[in-house]
């Protein structure tokens, strides 16, 4: 059976902002200094999913600059195109119908495009054996992440402590997923140990996901038919905006794993982060003596705990202690790093107020 990797490309990172914008998110940019996240995530799976089958779904407003720097072993046929965000269920039939109709029944991997990972090696063979499990199932596979810290910024997988199999490696039932819990939930969460970050790393058959949504999502499933009919013929463009924004928006968690009674997971421990905000970068950057992480031209008196990136202006600090301060061509954000998940509020009120030329 042919793997796909399907990787979701569309957001706009806006925990990220004012480094990240809907035209450049996140994933466009070289973060980690080795390439753009979307050109490491394609990599990362070199030797268990051909680079060539990667289907990358994204938005008018990428797809332009995200076809002339994306990895040189993709298509650009291989780039959906989305008229309007309708969030990841819509995101990822659009993909799951295009592989089917292109090639049968196919195991297709769904994988976001902005995730850090340390040991890719570790990876790729967790990787490999999700992508097993799926093949010799009709299950629908994720893979969770072990957890290293009480985190609030993650959602969390909920499993059944004794495995439904051990063979090609252990997995478990799916109990339920967990939206992003307080700190205290989230530290008996981790004493618990039934529980696993949620990566959004999903496998399954093509022909299994489908077959959910006509299930779990049967509105959305049917009105998105004339979109499969028409992939690849003149009328595709036309189709896509007449029905696009008609569609139901929700995520494929409400949507579908949280229904289904066929969801597994496998423990996964590569060192990952989705670097979803700006105090993700901890991850990968090692912060200096004082606690702070610096990639900016910086000079600083008593500055601690801070996360501090500029664009080439001197940025100086006194008395700082637990700051995130970006500062880019025409925006500068200043705010405590205890509320980095928030950041997104500012990219809202924005929009409301009409300086989109900000956002």
């Amino acid at each position: 059976m042919n793997r796909f990797a399907t990787i979701l490309a569309g957001g706009g990172g806006t925990r990220f902002w004012p480094l990240s914008r809907q035209e450049t998110p996140k994933q466009l940019l070289n973060i980690s200094g080795n390439d753009i996240m979307l050109n490491d995530t394609i990599e990362r799976f070199k030797g268990i999913i051909p680079q060539e089958n990667t289907v990358i779904v994204t938005n008018r407003s990428q797809a332009v600059l995200m076809e002339s720097i994306m990895h040189s072993s993709v298509s650009r046929k291989n780039i959906l195109i989305e008229p309007v965000a309708r969030n990841t269920a819509a995101s990822i039939l659009f993909a799951a119908l295009s592989i089917d109709k292109a090639h049968g029944d196919s195991l297709m991997v769904v994988l976001p495009s902005d995730h850090y990972i340390t040991d890719e090696d570790q990876f790729r063979m967790t990787l490999d054996e999700a992508c097993t499990v799926a093949m010799e199932s009709d299950k629908i596979v994720t893979i969770g992440i072990k957890p290293t810290f009480p985190s609030t910024g993650y959602g969390y997988i909920a499993f059944d402590k004794e495995p439904l199999s051990t063979n090609p490696v252990a997995i478990y039932e799916v109990a339920e997923f967990v939206e992003k819990p307080s700190f205290k939930k989230a530290q008996g969460y981790l004493s618990s140990g039934n529980f696993l970050w949620n990566s959004g790393i999903f496998i399954w058959k093509t022909s299994v996901v489908i077959d959910n949504f006509k299930r779990y999502l049967p509105r959305l499933y049917k009105t998105m038919l004339p979109i499969r009919d028409c992939l690849g013929t003149e009328q595709e463009e036309e189709v896509l905006n007449q029905i696009y924004p008609t569609l139901q928006s929700i995520s494929i968690d409400y949507g579908i794993l949280e229904r289904s009674d066929d969801v597994v997971v496998l423990s996964g421990q590569f060192g990952w982060n989705d670097i979803g905000s700006w105090d993700a970068l901890g991850a990968i950057f090692p912060p200096d003596e004082a606690g702070n992480i610096i990639k900016a031209n910086h000079v600083g008196i008593d500055t601690h705990n801070s996360i501090i990136y500029g664009n080439g202006r001197l940025i100086t600090t006194f008395g700082v202690d637990g700051f995130i301060i970006a500062d880019t061509e025409d925006a500068l954000l200043i705010c405590p790093k205890d509320k980095a998940q928030s950041v997104k509020e500012i990219v809202d009120l924005l929009k409301e107020r009409g300086m989109t030329e900000y956002i």
